[in-house]
């Protein structure tokens, strides 16, 4: 068969998508999309929904198997999300997420994200590495990811030198086509603008123990309360800090017995895989915003 006379590029028979959407709650939601769905010729593998009381809301995932593009599905869908007002996306299940992620010199939680990026447990693609230090340089190397040392200057250069380095880090969010950022325990507030621009796709890790124990050294302050709980919470990022809507959270029991770097190092654990959870359930849009709070189809 000569190239002019092959048919047209269509998606495979087994093409997978995610169908994601929210709207007012009313009878019919469920009937309408699935019939749209069947429509297509979709095979539905998974569905989960729900209706929130407080918001009065409706939130669906429904992902698909289908020889249909995401295009023609979206198309398919346009006249249910005109009729019942909805925020509707649709995603391909099999594209990696651009995942832009950050650090300083904590190399625990960046180290846990590369490794299942490069093992494959996770959907991300990290094209890049930034970090306000250079010291993480060389595990970013050994997982074969470029690093990007975009410094902060001390003192009064530090306002002019923070929105040097945010203008930096649009150029390469833009760059590299980014989904979504991650803060790997990067150390340093993101401006108030930078925060909304990001709003839905920027992920931040800290211990459970705020708001008991904020500041500097955390674990040791726990320590000195003789908490019984350690733990770590990841959420998105707002301007409003370490406060956005929370996304996955984690505890682990710990005792009298145990030293404060007993804590320290458990502490650690626990945060890297909470932070994997969240960009597990981010990358696998399981992740619905309801306002301050997120429902998560886990």
């Amino acid at each position: 068969m000569s190239a002019a006379s092959r048919p047209a590029a269509t998606a495979p028979a087994d093409h997978r998508l995610v169908v994601t959407l929210s709207c007012p709650d009313r009878p019919g939601i469920v009937h309408a999309v699935t019939g749209a769905l069947l429509g297509t010729g979709a095979t539905i593998t998974e569905s989960q929904q729900h209706g929130s009381p407080d918001s009065g809301t409706f939130f669906m995932r429904v992902a698909v198997a289908v020889a249909a593009t995401a295009d023609e599905v979206r198309t398919a869908l346009a006249p249910v999300r005109d009729e019942f007002g909805m925020h509707l996306e649709v995603w391909d299940a099999e594209r990696p997420m651009r995942t832009l992620v950050m650090c300083s010199k904590d190399g625990r939680t960046l180290n846990d994200l590369l490794f299942q990026q490069r093992t494959g447990a996770l959907p991300i693609e990290i094209p890049a590495v930034v970090s306000n230090h250079p010291d993480l340089e060389p595990l970013a190397t050994f997982h074969e990811v470029p690093f990007v040392h975009v410094p902060l200057g001390p003192g009064e250069d530090r306002a002019a030198s923070r929105a040097e380095a945010e203008a930096r880090l649009r150029e390469l969010i833009a760059e590299h086509n980014v989904d979504l950022v991650v803060l790997a325990r990067y150390m340093q507030i993101l401006s108030d603008q930078l925060c909304r621009d990001l709003a839905g796709r920027a992920i931040n890790i800290h211990h459970s123990f705020l708001p008991s124990f904020k500041g500097a050294r955390p674990y040791h302050q726990a320590h000195e309360r003789g908490v019984k709980l350690i733990g770590a919470t990841a959420h998105y990022v707002t301007a409003d800090l370490d406060e956005g809507p929370i996304i996955a959270q984690s505890v682990q029991p710990v005792t009298h017995a145990q030293t404060v770097e007993d804590f320290v190092r458990r502490g650690r654990d626990v945060e890297g895989a909470t932070l994997v959870q969240a960009v597990r359930w981010h990358a696998e849009h399981r992740v619905l915003l309801d306002g301050h709070r997120t429902v998560v189809f886990s």
